[in-house]
């Protein structure tokens, strides 16, 4: 990753310090501990807990040789899940966990890293396009847009299908007419494209709203369709869903970040890539356990077939695609280099 435009800036203003006769923070090893408190978007039931969040704080802590220390504290212990990253931006927390920078009501951009409509099918091609291939760098243009807003992106996990779970069988897009789904942010975008209800709800209403009939299904991600249950209340799994690849971002306060030495901040960026694919794998194998738990509670994954996936990519990009462009200038600009991506993969 790139240093940013603020980390040159704070550069600039170190060495006006020294000339001024001012202490400031070396650049090498410190000898002090730093006291992060982060607070994510979930609590520890949520598979982003133990398979995405655990193990980058352990990987940041050993990378940084203990002088870089992590609190994780569950979503509600200092402010509600919805606040979280606001309140990471305003400092009252150091850091977050969440998803598509709160479906994107907070950060547009950061529609871009959770997961475009049929988007990238899996890790690799995530990180191709988002930060491994210098021809696309999408993640840059989310960088930039957590900047302005105090804030620097520094973790990232792939959790697998963004899939749907539902009362009744999915294996073609027009069978999701009429039907009544929990979607947020841009799984809504897709929903209502498909020509779908799409409604809104907290995570904790989700298994109650089904079980009484109040909507037919919702949006998850495939791992934690177990640690909500959601497994005794509908029958039907349908992949890869509407985001073959569902990511989740961290964030850490940019004044807290800048505050680091250059030997710290080298260190995390150091392991962002390491533990994406390492937290990637576990989401992956909690996909495979939440999916076995469904079919032995006498539930039934549905898998869409080559010629689906091909028809609700084309209408994704045609329909859904655009409607995540117009949220911000940069957001059209990594549309366009996503759809560059799929074309040089032959998706397209």
């Amino acid at each position: 990753m790139k240093p940013n435009r603020l980390f040159f800036t704070a550069l600039l203003a170190g060495a006006i310090a020294i000339h001024a006769g001012f202490a400031v923070a070396q650049d090498g090893k410190p000898d002090t501990v730093t006291e992060w408190v982060f607070q994510p978007c979930f609590d520890s039931s949520d598979a982003g807990w133990g398979s995405g969040v655990v193990p980058w704080i352990k990987a940041v802590e050993e990378a940084t040789e203990g002088t870089v220390k992590i609190k994780l504290e569950p979503s509600g212990a200092i402010t509600s899940g919805s606040e979280a990253f606001g309140a990471t931006a305003a400092g009252l927390i150091d850091g977050t966990a969440c998803w598509g920078s709160v479906y994107s009501g907070d950060m547009p951009e950061g529609m871009l890293a959770f997961g475009m409509a049929m988007g990238a099918n899996n890790t690799d091609q995530a990180w191709a396009a988002m930060w491994g291939d210098p021809k696309y760098r999408i993640g840059e243009l989310i960088q930039e847009a957590a900047n302005e807003r105090n804030l620097q992106w520094i973790g990232w996990t792939n959790q697998g299908p963004n899939a749907m779970f539902t009362k009744f069988p999915v294996s073609k897009m027009e069978d999701l007419v009429g039907m009544k789904m929990r979607a947020g942010g841009p799984q809504a975008l897709f929903h209502e494209v498909m020509g779908g209800a799409p409604v809104s709800m907290g995570g904790g209403d989700i298994y109650t709203a089904i079980k009484l009939g109040t909507i037919d299904g919702t949006y998850w991600d495939t791992g934690g369709i177990d640690d909500m249950a959601f497994h005794e209340v509908i029958k039907y799994a349908a992949q890869p869903g509407w985001c073959p690849a569902q990511h989740q971002e961290t964030f850490v306060n940019l004044d807290k970040w800048n505050a680091l030495t250059q030997w710290q901040r080298d260190r995390i960026e150091g392991v962002f890539m390491s533990t994406y694919f390492e937290t990637s794998k576990l989401h992956e194998e909690g996909v495979a356990h939440a999916l076995q738990t469904l079919k032995d509670a006498g539930g039934e994954v549905i898998v869409f077939s080559d010629e689906e996936i091909k028809r609700m990519r084309e209408k994704s990009i045609a329909e859904v695609w655009p409607k995540v462009a117009e949220r911000s200038d940069r957001n059209a600009k990594g549309v366009e280099l996503w759809k560059q991506y799929l074309k040089d993969q032959g998706e397209l």
